[in-house]
């Protein structure tokens, strides 16, 4: 049940925060800045307002999330420094001596609460809403960008992963103390999961019991780790091939396990739209989607600003219709007007190479018709055979037998002569350069708020903390703005 949740805290020690916790504090300055009722009024009806017992507001329980992220840490710990940093306290609206929550409070809130709410959306939406209303966005521009994150839970086996876990809370003990290696059990031989799980665990009951060495932070940060893992383990959740997670590609000879988040910039830094996607899914999809949020966000566009992933022809058309500029160049494997089979090879702008339904990239290219003779020429992909003989997609793209599996595009540069006198433009080249700014974010998000690697599996669990990530970052850039203003 939640109920009075607005109400005042008569603390006698409230006085303290004043001496304590700065005026230019980045979390005093935050709740300041924002008005989180509007997480109450969102998730309301994710709760029983009448009977039961009464639950930790949720506005405190999306800010320990948001605290997670700004600050880069896991439950156990976020929880942990919420008990002695004055600053966390002030801004959980807590007083000085109030008790924290258990970090199992945090996915149950996770998993309960915030499910079909459109978390994502509805943050983004709430700051460019401020940044709007402090005249922070001025310009009428979005830069478009995905940036990709590492499963939690990468492609090993179960018991490799554990045994990844428990080796990395070893080798950190051991650097405090090597004397413990004696302490800890006996590696186990078999492949039995359950037994490398009753290996784990024995590991953090030597850790527990020898708290001089458990509590520094480098050890401290492993076994909170580890713990999660066993934890997610015996939820049933995925632990080691994610359900969601797939397989992209950064360039032909490198890929990544995991998923892509599709972002929309303001040329003020400002996040104005996302979208998280299973990692294999082709950037230059989504750029309507990100055109139609940031619209939705409040934002007016007359300029998009992109990679050569966004200047397929579809793309082209859109900014026709909707009377945008497209600052995106063109590329002639991209766009080549229409193409058969569109719905099952994507073209992966990195590599330079078209990938099937299954996520399998050409191995090789090679480009065949003679030039300026009135035919047109034509790339042609080649496929690795034996992945094609067992692929789960293989009736009616693959014939049984075949030494080969092709896939051939048409080359046709004088359907885009429009774009392509556009990009030769002085004009373009000078908004062709405010691209690094959104490249810059991307880096910010991965190095300062954990968006290099999942913190959870799932694609729900993903663009939970592409919400909470997003959502920190824009209220930074806002506050930084604000104190340039003034």
């Amino acid at each position: 049940m939640i109920s009075n949740q607005e109400s005042l805290n008569l603390s006698p020690f409230m006085s303290l925060y004043d001496i304590v916790v700065s005026k230019d504090n980045m979390l005093r300055r935050i709740n300041e800045l924002v008005d989180f009722s509007f997480i109450l009024e969102e998730l309301k009806t994710k709760y029983c307002l009448d009977n039961g017992r009464n639950a930790i507001s949720p506005i405190r329980m999306f800010k320990y999330l948001l605290l997670k992220s700004i600050y880069d840490l896991s439950d156990v710990d976020v929880v942990e420094r919420s008990k002695y940093d004055m600053s966390f306290k002030y801004f959980l609206d807590m007083a000085p001596e109030d008790p924290v929550i258990d970090p199992s409070s945090l996915t149950k809130f996770r998993k309960l609460r915030l499910k079909d709410v459109g978390l994502l959306d509805m943050l983004i939406g709430k700051t460019v809403e401020i940044a709007l209303e402090k005249e922070i966005i001025k310009s009428k521009s979005i830069i478009v960008d995905a940036t990709h994150t590492k499963a939690r839970y990468n492609q090993k086996s179960p018991k490799e992963f554990l045994q990844e876990k428990s080796k990395n809370l070893r080798k950190a003990a051991y650097q405090v103390d090597e004397s413990i290696k004696e302490k800890f059990p006996s590696k186990t031989t078999s492949d039995e999961v359950n037994e490398e799980l009753d290996y784990c665990r024995q590991v953090i009951t030597v850790m527990e019991t020898e708290p001089q060495i458990a509590e520094i932070p480098v050890v401290k940060e492993k076994l909170n780790v580890l713990k999660e893992v066993i934890e997610d383990y015996t939820e049933q959740l995925s632990y080691s091939n994610d359900p969601d997670a797939r397989v992209g590609h950064k360039a032909a000879d490198s890929s990544f396990f995991g998923f892509k988040t599709h972002i929309a910039m303001s040329d003020e830094r400002i996040i104005t739209a996302a979208m998280v996607t299973t990692g294999e899914k082709s950037d230059g999809k989504y750029l309507k989607d990100l055109v139609e949020k940031s619209k939705k966000s409040g934002m007016t566009i007359d300029r998009i600003i992109g990679d050569t992933a966004y200047s397929e022809k579809d793309n082209i058309q859109f900014a026709k219709t909707e009377e945008f500029q497209l600052v995106s160049k063109l590329n002639p494997l991209i766009t080549q007007g229409g193409r058969a089979k569109e719905d099952k090879f994507e073209f992966n702008k990195d590599a330079g190479m078209y990938v099937c339904k299954a996520g399998h990239m050409a191995i090789r290219k090679a480009r065949t018709g003679k030039k300026n003779q009135g035919e047109n020429q034509k790339d042609t992909y080649y496929f690795d055979s034996n992945k094609c003989r067992v692929c789960p997609f293989r009736d009616g793209c693959y014939k049984e037998g075949a030494k080969s599996k092709t896939y051939s595009v048409s080359i046709k540069s004088t359907e885009h002569k429009e774009q392509e006198t556009f990009q030769n433009s002085e004009e373009f080249k000078e908004h062709a350069r405010s691209r690094y700014k959104i490249e810059a974010k991307n880096s910010e998000l991965k190095h300062r708020h954990g968006y290099e690697t999942a913190s959870s599996s799932g694609l729900f669990g993903m663009e939970i903390q592409g919400a909470t990530a997003i959502f920190a970052v824009n209220l930074k850039r806002i506050l930084k703005l604000l104190n340039e203003k003034e």
